[in-house]
Parts: structure tokens; C-alpha cells; sequence
């Protein structure tokens, strides 16, 4: 480490931090502007839309946003080096292009790791607290009611709920299926099951149970009774924000039980899981794109590498809703629509990289 490589990394990630500022206090000026009437509406109280709301929406955008920020940050500094004839000398020195490269790919990968550990320890903390308070005093479902649930619990039972009432926890129209292979063994019926919260079991009230053996089959009819099933009542949550907050260990289990009951959620599940992987990679390839279009002295200034700049960034934004777009509606697979971005990105990066001044 030499004293020009500290001055780099200085200032790529004092412009990163500055730039994150400015960004966080935009994102809540412009959020503010058009919430507000939702906020008063729903009489949400001060302490909740500061340390809930806000706790969680600010983490949640400057995670989202990390790719532009990072790109803006880096084109700035490195081009305001370049334009003021600072990284001639370096090059001229002897020092290749690829040692100029090596303090940002240091700085950039603090970045990496830093935005590593928020995807998969901080991020879905807090956006429980951003998606709990949405969900109450943004934008609260006036029906929040799941209809016509198919759900395979295991190998061999299946569920089905005509309905089931989030906010009450009951649902209507219940029947319980089990199989040995293609033979029906019994199936229970009940006009209506809720969750008891307290013991963390499923009443069913005005069932039946039948038990098929064979050529015999009995038949048993109750008012009210106890099981225990291996479903709970957020498996029928219907809000589309639900993914995001989830641990790594119930997005994981969420997933084997996906495996199992087949409800047609898996692709957002793996999504939201190679996301958290996967996205902060851009650190690097975002980084290796802005040097090599700014580290060129121009004519104007800054001006057009930070125009270049935000172009790409916003283009690379905008690539991701894209692949996950084809990954929820057109068959990609999961893992390829969260590398096909990096990937493309990282290709340009390389290229400029070979194009770039010496």
C-alpha cells in the first residue's frame, strides 16, 4: 500500500459516504411530499413513521440504489482526478493501468462486504418494520383474504381452504387429504378452522373425519376439535412485500416447504435468495466500468463521464427489473436472472477496461 493508493481509497469512499447522504435526504424529502396524505389518513403516529417507516425505508433505498450511488461516486472522483491532471502521472510513473486499479477494488470491496452483511443480516430486519407499517397505514388491504388454497404439507396429505380471513386468522371450507400412494386413507372436512395463537395449534369446528380401509369406511362427526398441522397462517399472507423480510433461515425453510407443497411461489423465493448473494457483486463491476470511462482527461470537465454514468447505472437498474421480470413470468431460471446482469455489465467493464487510456 502506497501513500497514492490511501489517497484513492479516501476519497472513493469519503465521495460514497457523501454522496449516500445526499441521496438519503432526497429519497425522504420526495418520499415525505408523497406519503404524507397516506400518513394523515391513517392517523400513523410520529414515533412509528420515524423509527418504523423511515428505519426501514431509508436501509432498504440506499440498498436498492447502492449500484447508482456507487457508479455516481466513482465517475465523480475519478474524473475530477483525471481533469485535473492527476492521474497522468501515475501512469506515467510505470504504474499499469491494472495497479491504478488496485486501491479501488480495495475500496470496492469493503463496499462489497459491507453490503453483503446488511442483504443478509440487516436488510430483512428492517424491512419488516418499512413493510409492517405499510401494510397498516399505507396501503392496508381492505380485503385481506386468500382464496381457494391448494397446499401439499407432505409426500402424502394435501390441503384445501376455500378462504382464509388474514386478519382473523379463520379460515372457511376446509378439507384435509391423505394418501398412500394413489389410495385415499381419510380425509377430514370442517366448516371452518382458525389458528390459536396461544398454543399454537388449528381448532376445526363442525367436522367430519372419514377412514377409508379397504371396503370399509367410517365415518366420525364432531363439533370442535384440535390438530395439529404443519401450516401456519402467514403461509396465506397475500401482501407482495412478504419475501423481502425474511431471515436466510425462514427463506430457507420457507423454501424446503416450498419443494414439498408446490403453491407456485418458489421463483420468488430464490429470487429474493440469489438476490441477497448475488446484487452486491456490482460494487465491482460498477467500479470497473466508472474508472474506465472517467479516468480519461475531457474537454468540459466532468460533466459528460457523469452523464455516461448515471446512464449506466440507471441502465443496469433497470436491466435487473427486467431479468426479474422474465424470471417471474417468462420461465428464466432464478440463478441466471440475477448473474445475467453482473455478467453483461461485467463484459462492458472489461472492454473499457482494454479501451481505456494507458
Amino acid at each position: 500500500m502506497k501513500l497514492i493508493d490511501w489517497y484513492i481509497i479516501k476519497k472513493y469512499l469519503g465521495t460514497f459516504l457523501f454522496t449516500m447522504m445526499i441521496f438519503t435526504v432526497v429519497m425522504i424529502i420526495f418520499d415525505i411530499s408523497e406519503k404524507l396524505d397516506d400518513f394523515l389518513k391513517h392517523q400513523a403516529p410520529l414515533s412509528k413513521i420515524i423509527f418504523e417507516y423511515y428505519a426501514g425505508f431509508i436501509p432498504f433505498y440506499l440498498n436498492f440504489l447502492s449500484p447508482l450511488i456507487n457508479f455516481i461516486a466513482v465517475i465523480f472522483f475519478t474524473a475530477k482526478m483525471a481533469n485535473q491532471t492527476e492521474i497522468v502521472p501515475i501512469l506515467s510513473s510505470g504504474a499499469s493501468f491494472t495497479r491504478f486499479l488496485y486501491p479501488y477494488f480495495i475500496s470496492s470491496s469493503i463496499i462489497f462486504i459491507i453490503t453483503l452483511v446488511f442483504n443478509l443480516f440487516i436488510i430483512p430486519n428492517t424491512n419488516r418494520l418499512k413493510n409492517d407499517f405499510e401494510n397498516i397505514y399505507v396501503n392496508p388491504k381492505s380485503e385481506n383474504t386468500k382464496l381457494k388454497t391448494h397446499m401439499q404439507l407432505d409426500k402424502n396429505s394435501y390441503v384445501y381452504i376455500e378462504n382464509f380471513d388474514n386478519n382473523q386468522k379463520v379460515g372457511y371450507k376446509f378439507s384435509l387429504e391423505k394418501f398412500d400412494g394413489d389410495v385415499l386413507l381419510s380425509k377430514i372436512m370442517s366448516d371452518q378452522i382458525a389458528w390459536d395463537s396461544v398454543k399454537h395449534i388449528w381448532k376445526l369446528k363442525n367436522y367430519s373425519i372419514r377412514t377409508v380401509n379397504g371396503l370399509k369406511e367410517n365415518m366420525l362427526i364432531g363439533a370442535e376439535k384440535d390438530t395439529v398441522l404443519d401450516m401456519r397462517p402467514k403461509d396465506f399472507e397475500i401482501h407482495d412485500n412478504i419475501y423481502s423480510a425474511m431471515n436466510m433461515r425462514e427463506l430457507g425453510d420457507r423454501i424446503e416447504k416450498e419443494k414439498i407443497r408446490g403453491t407456485g411461489l418458489m421463483v420468488n423465493l430464490l429470487l429474493e435468495k440469489y438476490k441477497r448473494f448475488v446484487y452486491p457483486l456490482s460494487a465491482f463491476v460498477l467500479t470497473l466500468m466508472g474508472v474506465s470511462l472517467s479516468s480519461r482527461k475531457v474537454r468540459g470537465g466532468i460533466g459528460l463521464p457523469l452523464g455516461i454514468g448515471i446512464f449506466l447505472s440507471f441502465a443496469y437498474i433497470l436491466f435487473i427489473q427486467f431479468s426479474t421480470m422474465f424470471a417471474l413470468k417468462g420461465g428464466l431460471p432464478p440463478i441466471v436472472a440475477v448473474f445475467i446482469p453482473n455478467v453483461i455489465f461485467g463484459a462492458i467493464g472489461i472492454y473499457l477496461v482494454i479501451k481505456a487510456p494507458k
